[in-house]
């Protein structure tokens, strides 16, 4: 129990600490940030049920207040700005990616962390991210997925890097991926 505690706590710093990294805003208001890929990390490692618990507490902490997305944002009005579908998505996006990697079994972590990520922590998360930037900046779901592309290229970068990372922390610790036993750790 302590440790399921320990690890969620973790992986919810480890997105506030990705948040450092100097964000990029686009014209239409969503930053290029490397958090997403603690959000696919979050899947890959912890699973699909602790995953989006990280998710979860990272976001209750950012709705309390605390600057801990890029850029130094936080507080209630982030849930209600051009990157609320996205914010809203992310523990859905941990969840989908950890029960993908929980499930398939059959490949190599890494490639299966890499296609969790595209499916959990890119398409779950840009469905959302569509939706939300359509209604909030008052755009068909048409116009607000043509700026979405500019995601694309680096968000296939963080799907591959979860892959890597992924694996790489299987070999050197098997135990702590908790998305599969140290058993079916396949590099």
């Amino acid at each position: 129990m302590e440790k399921n505690i320990a690890y969620i706590a973790l992986f919810a710093a480890m997105i506030a600490a990705l948040g450092l990294i100097p964000k990029l805003t686009l014209a239409f208001g969503v930053p290029i940030t490397a958090q997403s890929l603690g959000i696919m990390l979050c899947g890959t490692i912890l699973g699909a049920r602790r995953g989006a618990l990280a998710v979860l507490l990272f976001l209750l902490l950012v709705a309390l207040g605390l600057p801990l997305l890029s850029g130094g944002r936080g507080g209630l009005g982030v849930f209600v700005s051009a990157t609320a579908g996205f914010l809203l998505a992310w523990p859905l996006s941990a969840f989908v990616t950890g029960f993908i990697v929980e499930k398939w079994r059959s490949a190599s972590l890494t490639l299966v962390a890499a296609i969790a990520s595209v499916i959990g922590g890119i398409l779950v998360m840009y469905l959302f991210g569509i939706i939300g930037m359509a209604i909030v900046l008052e755009k068909t779901l048409i116009e607000a997925a043509g700026f979405i592309t500019a995601f694309i290229p680096g968000d296939i970068i963080k799907a591959i890097m979860a892959g890597l990372l992924t694996s790489a922390v299987a070999k050197a610790r098997p135990a702590s991926v908790l998305s599969r036993p140290a058993s079916n750790i396949a590099s």
